[in-house]
């Protein structure tokens, strides 16, 4: 019988106002999973996702940067202090994309 290969993913999760740009209602959460490769990186997953939703594109990135209204958490830890935007990944890990709320 021929070995079955499951291929891997990086879940990225959106909560709250982020779930519009990928289909939900601005409520609640909503994950998309996307391919693994040997080398992914944190900036290049982002990039995968971010180019099937070209709203979460534009609210993502400022330029080659990312832009500061959505925090970014790899493995439940806010990037810059595990990782950073050209951390590898690797099977098992995952992206949380959450809104910040700005003003008083």
């Amino acid at each position: 019988m021929p070995e079955q290969r499951v291929a891997a993913t990086i879940p990225v999760e959106m909560a709250s106002w982020v779930t519009r740009f990928v289909g939900g209602d601005g409520s609640g959460r909503r994950v998309v999973d996307a391919p693994w490769q040997p080398g992914a990186t944190v900036r290049s997953v982002l990039r995968s996702v971010s180019s099937r939703f070209p709203d979460l594109a534009e609210a993502l990135w400022r330029g080659s940067d990312l832009g500061e209204n959505i925090e970014v958490l790899v493995n439940d830890a806010v990037l810059g202090i595990d990782h950073t935007i050209d951390s590898r990944l690797g099977p098992g890990d995952r992206i949380a994309l959450i809104g910040q709320y700005l003003g008083g």
